[in-house]
């Protein structure tokens, strides 16, 4: 056999163990956002897991060092699916109609009861306050500001600096996610965040009456 065919045929097996590796790790992040999403992280077992992904506890320790650790990874898709959708409203043409939306669909994302249970409910308690402000800022903050940044480049937005702004709007658009989330009426209480969401973005726009020319930007 000669050494291309050797290098290969080796190439070809790695290849097919680096797939199998991530459909693994796939099955096991689906199965256990299924049951941290209705059961909760507490309530869960590893055996329950591994169980419904069909794979061995020794392929879940293969791939993750125990269940908080894949109650990471879980959380961190359900938050980047949840900025991926905000994104999409945040390039709409108009920028102001994109952040607006964009806001909007936040709190709106956070209504489904799985995302409640995992990115509100256990997250914190999982994971701890510093991991969640750090991702919640990458796939929350970050994007926002792109779309602060774009509206401002439009002269639509007041010379703020984005880095605080973004964080403190995302501050205020979680605390909406948990004022919705704990009301005796959801409706009622979405349609009171989603009024104060608009009226807090209009207290940034350009012609505002608190507008300010020379504010330093970010």
């Amino acid at each position: 056999m000669s050494t291309d065919v050797k290098v290969q045929r080796s190439g070809a097996g790695s290849s097919g163990r680096a797939v199998q590796g991530a459909a693994t790790r796939a099955a096991l992040i689906g199965a256990a956002r299924s049951l941290f999403g209705t059961t909760g992280y507490t309530d869960t077992s590893l055996d329950d897991i591994v169980s419904l992904a069909s794979v061995t506890k020794g392929a879940l320790y293969h791939h993750f060092r125990g269940k908080d650790d894949l109650f990471a990874a879980v959380y961190e898709e359900v938050q980047r699916e949840v900025s991926d959708r905000v994104v999409e409203q945040f390039l709409l043409p108009d920028p102001w109609q994109a952040l607006e939306l964009g806001c909007e669909l936040w709190i709106d994302a956070h209504l489904d009861k799985a995302v409640q249970r995992i990115a509100m409910r256990d997250a914190r308690a999982v994971l701890g306050w510093q991991v969640v402000r750090d991702v919640e800022s990458r796939f929350g903050a970050v994007p926002l500001r792109g779309a602060l940044r774009r509206a401002r480049n439009k002269g639509l937005l007041r010379p703020l600096p984005l880095r605080p702004l973004s964080l403190m709007v995302m501050g205020a658009l979680s605390e909406a996610c948990f004022y919705v989330a704990d009301a005796d009426d959801p409706v009622a209480a979405r349609a009171e965040v989603g009024g104060l969401t608009r009226s807090l973005l209009s207290d940034l726009a350009i012609d505002h009456p608190a507008a300010a020319d020379g504010a330093p930007e970010g």
